[in-house]
């Protein structure tokens, strides 16, 4: 076993034995061997799209099995068994429509055959292992930033698939960037470099697909209150990203007596016209991904987790988690086709919340239509000189010492200063109060990591009214990264030429010295020291 993908990787180089997530080394072959089996689909599809045969649900099916080898999404070895056997029958299919040739009796990707068995299967995972790779360790290095870029827009683009926005050119590009290595292609450093851009680029186009679809299915957020506390009923706690499965979760236990809470980077649904209007949309329960061996104890219903952010269940809670859409754990039940009766009932048994206790609310509801309609109230704040700076400070949240400084760098902002947040990492000071600018709130939750888009929206349009680049906005970007979708959002913003970003808590295990300097080099990007040293390098 070998992986580095995610920030908290074992002495800060990779896991080897067992996964600082959970990952046992017979899923973390499973996950390799899907990635090299989905390699060899991706040489077929390129053939195919030559010829003008492009298929939509082969498309879709290659973005959501590389997204089920993202940190903490599938743990469970017979799913992984499914979708390679699934990939390899698409690939075969697809070979045959298009009268490509699979290369019979070679070696590679696009003849890979499966055992058939899951034994089988881990002898012959050695074949994708990440260590296989004996070349140069700057390229193998940009190889595995292009792989772990692919997974996170991988998420981002079955996200927006399934809210029906999909872009042919998305499909085409994590086809193109899977085979490359594999393609006969001879590669050198500068041209891996342009691949892990493109993947960023083409990321830009995926969020932008999955910011129509979160909007026009569910309206724009609007600032919105969110309670912390809890009230007396029956109750279901949502985890994981996706605003379909609240949706059909609301509708089906509308009138029950149940109240639905979020968990996680669920939070900023509360935003949305469309699910805030169901009346048992009730609240906010817990904090970021990590602590819900903590937390999840003392939350007397069930527990839905949908895309990513599970971690293994502990006894206590275990019988009353359910999974559905990609997330696996093995022996948990799992909900297909929208179906959560199962959830519902588990929930009816259980004793949910015996009394009311209030807490304090939390703001959510700042993406870029709402930031945008009081653009002008914002610009004559700057101009006036009552707001000095933005921070982006946001990203994923960790269990790794060293995420602390989030918390202080905000709470050290000075008060003419405006911080918007998105993603998990707000958890570090989601409910801090830091007051008002002339009536703007000087925390601004622009949403999950999904949103990211939103932001991205802000700052351009920012740097539009004020005539500049974004890099001449006074704006800067102080970053959290954990998991792949920070990676590849990385990567669009480099593509997108912003430079002076602050990266922490540590760097990626997967970019070496030089790929480092490069970066340094051509985009300044810098480590998080301190608050205090961070905070006078940026304001003086």
């Amino acid at each position: 076993m070998f992986c580095n993908q995610c920030e908290q990787t074992a002495k800060g180089t990779g896991c080897t034995t067992i996964g600082v997530c959970g990952k046992q080394p017979e899923v973390a072959a499973l996950q390799d061997l899907t990635v090299y089996a989905l390699r060899g689909l991706a040489l077929v599809a390129l053939e195919a799209r030559k010829k003008g045969i492009v298929d939509p649900t082969i498309d879709h099916y290659g973005a959501k099995a590389l997204f089920t080898t993202l940190t903490n999404v599938n743990f469970d070895p017979a799913r992984f068994q499914a979708y390679i056997n699934e990939i390899v029958k698409h690939r075969n299919a697809l070979a045959a429509r298009a009268g490509v040739s699979l290369g019979t009796g070679s070696s590679g990707p696009a003849s890979f055959q499966p055992a058939a068995t899951l034994d089988g299967l881990g002898a012959q995972a050695e074949i994708g292992a990440l260590t296989a790779d004996k070349s140069d360790p700057d390229i193998v290095s940009l190889k595995q930033t292009l792989l772990y870029g692919m997974k996170g827009l991988a998420a981002y683009a079955d996200h927006a698939a399934v809210l029906g926005q999909t872009d042919p050119e998305v499909f085409s590009f994590l086809f193109k960037g899977l085979a490359a290595g594999y393609d006969g292609v001879q590669r050198d450093l500068g041209q891996w470099v342009e691949l892990a851009l493109e993947c960023g680029k083409t990321n830009l186009r995926a969020m932008e697909l999955l910011d129509a679809g979160n909007t026009g299915t569910y309206g724009h957020p609007v600032p919105t209150q969110v309670p912390l506390g809890h009230r007396k009923n029956k109750c279901i706690l949502v985890s994981g990203h996706d605003l379909r499965d609240l949706h059909e979760l609301l509708k089906q236990t509308e009138g029950k007596g149940i109240d639905i809470y979020t968990h996680g980077e669920m939070l900023p649904t509360h935003g949305y016209p469309e699910l805030k209007k169901y009346p048992h949309f009730y609240g906010h329960f817990g904090t970021a991904w990590q602590n819900q061996h903590k937390e999840f104890p003392a939350f007397p219903g069930a527990i839905l987790f949908t895309t990513n952010c599970i971690q293994k269940p502990q006894e206590s809670y275990k019988d009353r988690v359910f999974t559905t859409g990609l997330v696996g754990w093995p022996g948990l039940v799992h909900c297909e086709n929208y179906d959560f009766s199962a959830v519902i009932k588990k929930a009816q048994e259980l004793p949910g919340f015996t009394e009311d206790a209030p807490g304090k609310n939390v703001l959510v509801g700042f993406g870029h239509n709402t930031v945008m309609s009081v653009a002008g109230q914002v610009i004559d704040a700057v101009k006036s000189g009552a707001i000095r700076h933005f921070f982006l400070v946001g990203g994923c949240d960790g269990a790794k010492p060293g995420r602390n400084y989030y918390t202080e760098f905000v709470e050290k902002t000075p008060k003419d200063t405006v911080v918007l947040t998105l993603a998990c990492g707000k958890f570090r000071f989601f409910d801090k109060e830091l007051g008002d600018i002339g009536g703007i709130p000087r925390l601004l939750d622009v949403g999950q990591c999904n949103d990211a888009y939103s932001a991205i929206q802000i700052a351009v349009a920012l740097a539009g009214a004020f005539e500049c680049g974004v890099n001449d906005l006074p704006l800067s970007l102080v970053l959290s990264w954990y998991e792949q979708k920070a990676v590849v959002i990385l990567l669009t913003l480099l593509a997108l030429g912003i430079k002076d970003i602050r990266l922490g808590p540590s760097l990626p295990a997967f970019i070496t010295p030089n790929v480092l300097n490069f970066l340094v080099q051509n985009y300044n990007i810098k480590p998080i020291t301190t608050p205090d040293e961070d905070l006078k390098a940026i304001l003086g």
